[in-house]
């Protein structure tokens, strides 16, 4: 933590660094979601990084706006630049919102903008936390009633066994933080519920996750969960590498984008089935908004000094404005803290999970 951040129990509201450049409607759904955000929760404030040329104006068109702050920077990470643009920009808009979380100006980031991107400037401008291999990003999936966390949602793509084992620590902290749970669930995502099953990485971070504590506190692991459990609420936390919970999590977009398409051609199909979807509105409309992915605010990179929140790509206001809510949430409930404490006393370099 900064020498400048707020103790814990500090009652001072969250900040929230806002990158305004990021995302493909950046900046003026970033800007617009940035205020309704702010606007709904009067105990946030909101500071948005990027050219204040382009953001000032913005903020001028919409009422609130003039209660927003502007951090400036000079450059952007395009939509299509990777984790090297972290180095070529070293004053880009997410960077300076990184900056600002480490120099105790700001709580959290939520950025719109390439996820490598972020995730690199991320763990280049904010330090990990002690003992952590690397950080995870963790996605809600929406099952019921609360949402299913997956851990590691593409962050890192190889990870060790041991890393695996983190990622579950993170998810717990997030689920108690975010959801409530006390005592979150923990399964491994692999191709079998049997211990055995899957490749080495699997087999070996069932052994870990399975076994007693080792310096860090209690995980409550229920076993292996196969792709069709994901959905299932079996579970609340749901360990993977980044390759793996990476393409789970958008064939669980696709299919349900196909999903809503069918639905909506079969209720649009005759008269009667129009006449029929009057009578189911309410449901139609909780159907879709717990299917919506802006509904959830994006992905949290956990594990640094700071909270990260990464909206989705082609967010627009509602989604930006959902991601600093989660933001604000994580700020509050002490996420950084509780991850600490779950990880336990510094260790060097995962040691204390390595086999005799």
């Amino acid at each position: 933590m900064s020498e400048d951040s707020p103790p814990p129990d500090s009652p001072q509201p969250p900040t929230i660094a806002v990158d305004a450049m990021g995302g493909d409607h950046a900046p003026a759904e970033i800007v617009a979601g940035a205020i309704a955000a702010a606007a709904a929760d009067h105990g946030m404030s909101i500071v948005l990084t990027g050219r204040p040329s382009q953001l000032r104006p913005l903020l001028g068109t919409h009422r609130g706006g003039g209660d927003i702050r502007v951090a400036p920077a000079d450059e952007l990470v395009a939509m299509d630049e990777g984790a090297l643009a972290s180095w070529r920009r070293p004053r880009s808009s997410v960077a300076v919102a990184c900056q600002l979380v480490r120099r105790g100006q700001a709580a959290a980031v939520v950025s719109a903008g390439s996820t490598a991107g972020i995730v690199a400037t991320a763990r280049l401008r904010l330090r990990s936390l002690p003992g952590l291999l690397r950080p995870g990003l963790a996605v809600a999936l929406p099952t019921g009633p609360k949402p299913t966390l997956l851990v590691d949602a593409g962050a890192i793509a190889d990870p060790r066994p041991e890393m695996m084992v983190q990622f579950a620590q993170l998810g717990v902290a997030y689920a108690q933080v975010a959801y409530g749970v006390e005592d979150p669930r923990v399964g491994l995502l692999t191709i079998g519920a049997e211990p055995l099953k899957g490749n080495k990485l699997a087999r070996r971070a069932h052994e870990l996750l399975a076994a007693p504590p080792h310096g860090g506190q209690p995980i409550r692991f229920t076993g292996n969960i196969e792709g069709s459990d994901l959905l299932a609420g079996k579970v609340d936390v749901v360990v993977t590498d980044g390759f793996t919970g990476n393409v789970a999590l958008k064939t669980i977009e696709g299919a349900g984008g196909f999903a809503t398409e069918l639905t909506r051609a079969a209720l649009q199909g005759s008269q009667a089935a129009r006449f029929g979807t009057l009578f189911q509105r309410r449901a139609l409309r909780e159907l879709a908004g717990r299917m919506d992915s802006e509904t959830y605010g994006g992905a949290a990179l956990l594990g640094l000094e700071g909270t990260v929140v990464i909206a989705h790509g082609d967010a627009k206001a509602k989604g930006i404005a959902s991601a600093c809510r989660l933001a604000a949430d994580l700020a509050r409930g002490h996420i950084t803290e509780r991850i600490r404490e779950r990880l336990g006393p510094s260790h060097r370099a995962g040691h204390f999970l390595r086999r005799q």
